[in-house]
């Protein structure tokens, strides 16, 4: 039985639903646009580092669709009508050059967008690809026995707030005694280059080691992100985190302040973090190792699939954090 153009449309619009990205059927045959959005508030004291992150964290989306090359993107931008006409130009000129230089080492452009004033400056973007329904890939189909992957540690929540303490003595004084200004600094440093970085390459090997699945772990943290892949998947399956690689110094920190970012639950929210992805364990032992080759920054096997077929009900697809995940503490490392 065939297919029309409009029963495939209707079809790829119900499936995008949950989906890291929208998935729109054009006019022509077998080809569909791919978009996404995003934007936030600043993060970081440095406005061109944020316009860079902020791209990043756009384009996370399409990379985890094992979507390479971005089309065109847009700019969203709000200027602070709390600053001064002065700070006003130079961190909204600022924020404009840091996301299109990113844009440009993502091989795109920013063609337009949108800017309005607000009391506090946000930035973010629009992402879109043209493809044929045969170029992605389809976060649907992970299977029991694949192992999952993260390209990038987690503790950007705590790191931030962490450094903003700095300015803030009544909080420093809480963990003056377990750490320092040098600490502080070097792990923000870290951290900052980390959610700049982009995905694109964990993108392209996603190809090449035929991934299953994947998302990226941003502001819903590695348990809620890993939670919504597991439920979008057709088999009936459950995700066990069994280690949670973390920023150095973020798990002293929570632990001495008994958890209140809940970064060992995974609920701690992470700005442009890494792909989570689902592939066999033979494919991602070499994926880990050659995504290190090319960025000397490493990736990790952190989770299994598991069979849930003697109960199929593919609604109570789920993830879930082992109890006493291993924690790797990842060095800071300038490997940018």
């Amino acid at each position: 039985m065939s297919i029309s153009i409009k029963d495939k449309k209707e079809e790829l619009l119900c499936e995008g639903i949950g989906y890291d990205c929208s998935i729109s059927q054009t006019k022509f045959p077998d080809i569909v646009m791919i978009q996404t959005t995003d934007f936030f508030f600043p993060l970081v004291d440095d406005p061109y580092f944020q316009g860079k992150i902020a791209c990043a964290n756009v384009l996370s989306d399409l990379y985890s669709f094992g979507i390479e090359d971005c089309d065109n993107m847009l700019m969203l931008l709000a200027c602070s009508t709390d600053m001064t006409a002065e700070q006003r130009q130079w961190s909204s000129k600022l924020m404009i050059q840091g996301f299109n230089d990113q844009a440009i080492c993502a091989g795109s452009k920013v063609s337009g967008g949108q800017t309005v004033k607000n009391p506090w400056p946000i930035v973010g973007g629009v992402a879109t690809s043209i493809l044929k329904t045969n170029e992605f890939i389809k976060p649907v189909n992970a299977i029991p026995g694949d192992v999952l992957v993260l390209t990038k540690p987690l503790g950007t929540q705590v790191c931030v707030n962490f450094h903003q303490w700095l300015s803030k003595p009544e909080r420093w004084e809480k963990i003056n005694t377990i750490t320092n200004v040098e600490e502080c600094e070097e792990v923000f440093n870290y951290a900052t280059l980390s959610m700049a970085r982009l995905n694109r390459v964990g993108a392209r090997l996603m190809k090449k080691y035929n991934a299953h699945a994947a998302t990226d772990v941003t502001g819903f943290g590695i348990l809620g992100h890993s939670t919504n892949l597991a439920q979008n998947q057709l088999l009936p399956i459950r995700f066990e985190i069994h280690t949670l690689p973390i920023i150095k110094h973020m798990k002293k920190l929570e632990d001495h302040l008994n958890h209140p970012f809940k970064l060992l639950k995974g609920t701690s929210a992470e700005t442009s973090g890494g792909l989570l992805i689902s592939m066999s364990r033979e494919n991602a032992e070499a994926f880990c190792k050659e995504i290190y080759e090319i960025e000397k920054q490493p990736a990790w096997i952190i989770g299994d699939v598991i069979d849930q077929s003697s109960n199929y009900d593919r609604s109570k697809n789920t993830s879930i954090i082992l109890e006493n995940p291993k924690i790797i503490e990842v060095e800071p490392n300038t490997n940018f």
